[in-house]
Formats: structure tokens, sequence, C-alpha cells
């Protein structure tokens, strides 16, 4: 069953339609980078973007670490 998520940017509302049990995680990543009660920027939309990029540059470095490590056991 899907959940619709709502998202206020430059004074237009975005609606996405994500699955249950994605949608409470998106939930809860959404209210750490955004105003879920009222309007955002396109400038914090960026920021969020660039923030949860880096997250993954750092996850897949680590990711890169553990395989070398243990193909080298």
């Amino acid at each position: 069953m899907a959940k619709k998520i709502c998202l206020h940017i430059g004074g237009r509302r975005f609606d996405v339609d994500v699955e249950d049990d994605f949608a409470i995680f998106l939930e809860y990543q959404m209210s750490k980078d955004f105003n879920i009660e009222g309007n955002n920027d396109l400038k914090l939309l960026l920021q969020a973007y660039v923030r949860k990029n880096h997250e993954l540059f750092m996850q897949e470095k680590e990711v890169e670490k553990i395989v070398k490590k243990c193909s080298n056991l």
C-alpha cells in the first residue's frame, strides 16, 4: 500500500507516493532536511541534495574499504 508524502518547495506542493515501509524512513529523513509543515526554498533543496550525496559517497568509500579488507583474508 502506498503512502503520499507532501513537500512544499518554492511555493509549490509536491506529492510523492512511496511504499509504507520506505515512507516511515523517508518522512524521518525529510523532517531532518526540510520544513515539513511549511515552504522550503530551492537553496535548501540543493543543500539537502548535496548533503545526501556526500553521505552516499562516504558510505561507498566505507563499503570499498570493507570489500578490500574481506578480499585480503
